[in-house]
């Protein structure tokens, strides 16, 4: 089964973690995050005709109230340059996996290891928080509009992780897949990934995916354990406040 390519996934993640708004300026795509992270919050390029536009992107993301920040996908070499010219820095250069569930619909978790549940509950809610998932991306997936669930794991007895998934044609993308240190190294990471390939199944849906920052080798040595394929990678950039 193909798996999805790089563009695909971005719809994808534009529809599974969305702005709270967004808008087109000059040759870019606006967005307004609302603080919801990079992915909600930055801008992307509509052509390849942009470089001569930056200033037009610049001044909309600061009358949002917003550091400026650009998403670099494939093939946007000149506008990557273009920005670094301007002291824009590189910020978490990122990795897109994808996998067909098919792959990944046993062995079936432990009942309680990854249990889906939404609205959210405070467990998972704290859960996030403790790793740095606050309100705001709390906000950013009661947004999505498509299938969504959380996913909430307990582990001897014990609180252990959460994540949140979001369906877009066909695809199940995991996001804010957040361990609690004490329950890490016990596979809890494992079920909920698990967990979140059944649900994408039981949904009608064919693949699942994640992206993962390049610096997070944990993470990114847990996916590829799975099986998961690299489909892609693009990168932030952003103009460091000195």
């Amino acid at each position: 089964m193909a798996l999805p390519s790089s563009s695909e996934l971005f719809d994808v993640l534009d529809a599974t973690w969305p702005a709270a708004e967004k808008f087109e300026v000059a040759e870019f795509v606006i967005r307004d995050g609302q603080g919801g992270g990079k992915r909600a919050s930055a801008a992307t390029s509509k052509t390849r005709n942009c470089v001569s536009k930056v200033d037009l992107a610049e001044a909309a993301m600061v009358r949002l109230g917003q550091t400026p920040l650009f998403q670099l996908r494939d093939e946007e070499d000149q506008l990557d340059q273009a920005l670094e010219a301007r002291g824009y820095t590189i910020v978490d250069p990122v990795v897109m996996y994808a996998i067909p569930v098919t792959d990944l619909l046993e062995p079936i978790p432990p009942r309680t290891a990854a249990i889906p549940a939404w609205e959210p509950l405070r467990i998972m809610e704290e859960i996030w928080a403790h790793g740095g998932i606050g309100p705001e991306r709390v906000e950013v997936m009661k947004r999505v509009l498509g299938p969504k669930t959380g996913l909430i794991s307990r582990w001897q007895d014990k609180p252990a992780g959460a994540a949140f998934l979001g369906l877009h044609k066909g695809v199940g993308m995991v996001h804010a897949l957040e361990i609690l240190p004490f329950q890490r190294r016990q596979g809890v990471a494992r079920f909920l990934i698990q967990r979140a390939a059944i649900w994408t199944a039981q949904q009608g849906g064919t693949h699942l995916a994640v992206v993962c920052t390049r610096a997070n080798e944990a993470a990114n040595a847990l996916y590829s354990g799975f099986g998961m394929t690299a489909v892609g990678a693009y990168h932030y950039r952003q103009k460091i406040k000195t």
